[in-house]
């Protein structure tokens, strides 16, 4: 059995909400309450916006049995495809949300209840994660509770996180990195969650700057790109963690010097959770978390978790069974005129231009030439292309160039399919 919480004492805090510091035995006296009076059910679709909501209502599920589902989206269309799959599910939620399933509120008020430091079996499901839908449509993918521990104790142990550190977030509790770079890093390393998830640079950077340090901020590189480009400078941190996307080494040195801390890379995937870190300012190549390895049979690499091999979609060269380098996903990569590159490549490529604040290349509707999305004001079309040249190789120049306002990501920082669909069949 494994205890919920690695805080030491329920005088500790555990979470700050709107200004209002909550205690680890606050804390566990709401899971204990709420776990009363949650509904029967062997499914929970856990969509508290609130992060510290959503922890209570995550450890709630815990003690009641129930499997929490943490779909990748919002989206009406996306939880009635996910949810539809499952019976004997409802959804907990604090705002209003369309569901094809029944809806149980998170209470404005939980009658206290005392509780101790709940523990959990190693091998009991606590949560189906889905993709996020970048590659096609979201896929499930369940993952115990004794593979979310082990993974939060190694990143955590890797990056030298402080105890008691302020955990700022930029990114959704539901999603796979969320999940286990915030709650489950708050809940195994004794730090202090911050319930608010701010979405804009001006946002993030004022929460951050108020908060004691020692202070994390879990991100993406595409907020790191829009927090770089803040005018005034950037509140110091202790530690900044990235995932989600590629993060290309000029970025994470500016970002490095502008927070005057060390940002650590965290490797992973919905099917099989947190795998590897690196810091890319030290080093390029990938290293694995604790109980986890790599082999590859034939062109595939397996990675082996919780006793558990699952196939990864990404190509990767192995130096050893705990160490490789990522060269791109296999959907990513482009072969043309006998010249390979990926997709993830030639986007570092293009959006490293200057004044280029966004881009992605993609195949067009007929998936027979490349072409390029990007938010550059002030650029044209000739402009990008020309400082192209000078970066990726002739064969992968985007056929056509269309400048947009924006690009449609999600909260993550990614770009779905339907969306990217969606924007060549609109410009």
């Amino acid at each position: 059995m494994t205890a919920l919480l690695a805080h030491a004492d329920p005088a500790l805090v555990f979470a700050r909400r709107g200004g209002r510091e909550i205690s680890v035995g606050a804390f566990l006296a709401d899971v204990a309450g709420l776990a009363a009076v949650l509904p029967q059910g062997r499914f929970v679709a856990n969509l508290c916006q609130d992060r510290y909501r959503f922890a209570v209502g995550f450890a709630a599920a815990l003690c009641r049995g129930q499997v929490t589902l943490l779909p990748p989206s919002e989206a009406a269309g996306v939880l009635a495809a996910v949810l539809g799959g499952y019976q004997d599910v409802y959804a907990l939620t604090d705002l209003a949300v369309d569901v094809p399933v029944p809806v149980f509120a998170y209470p404005g008020h939980l009658l206290p209840v005392a509780c101790e430091n709940p523990a959990f079996p190693p091998d009991q499901v606590a949560a189906v994660l889905f993709t996020s839908g970048s590659t096609g449509t979201p896929a499930a993918h369940p993952r115990s509770w004794g593979l979310l521990v082990s993974a939060a104790a190694s990143a955590g142990q890797e990056m030298a996180v402080a105890k008691g550190a302020s955990l700022v977030g930029t990114v959704p509790h539901q999603h796979s990195y969320g999940l286990e770079s915030l709650v489950m890093l708050a809940w195994r390393h004794g730090l202090v969650l911050q319930a608010e998830r701010p979405f804009y640079a001006s946002d993030i950077t004022s929460l951050l700057a108020d908060l004691p340090r020692p202070r994390v901020l879990v991100t993406t590189p595409v907020h790191l790109r829009l927090l770089l480009a803040e005018a005034g400078g950037l509140p110091p941190a202790d530690l900044v963690i990235s995932a989600t996307a590629p993060l290309e080494l000029a970025l994470a040195e500016a970002a490095e010097a502008a927070f005057a801390a060390p940002l650590h890379e965290i490797y992973g995937c919905s099917e099989a959770g947190q795998l590897a870190s690196r810091r890319p300012s030290r080093r390029d190549e990938w290293r694995c978390l604790d109980g986890i390895s790599l082999r590859q049979d034939g062109s595939a690499t397996l990675v082996s978790a919780d006793g558990v091999e699952t196939a990864l979609g990404d190509i990767i060269e192995l130096s050893d069974s705990r160490h490789f380098r990522l060269l791109g996903r296999n959907t990513d990569m482009v072969n043309i005129a006998g010249k390979r590159s990926s997709l993830a490549s030639l986007n570092a490529q293009l959006q490293a231009v200057a004044d280029v604040v966004d881009g992605v290349f993609t195949w067009n509707a007929a998936g027979t030439r490349l072409e390029a999305f990007v938010v550059a004001p002030g650029l044209t079309a000739e402009n990008i292309r020309a400082a192209l040249r000078g970066r990726i190789d002739p064969a992968f120049m985007p056929r056509r160039v269309r400048l947009v306002q924006s690009l449609p990501r999600n909260p993550l920082g990614k770009l779905t399919c339907a969306a990217l669909t969606a924007l060549q069949a609109a410009v």
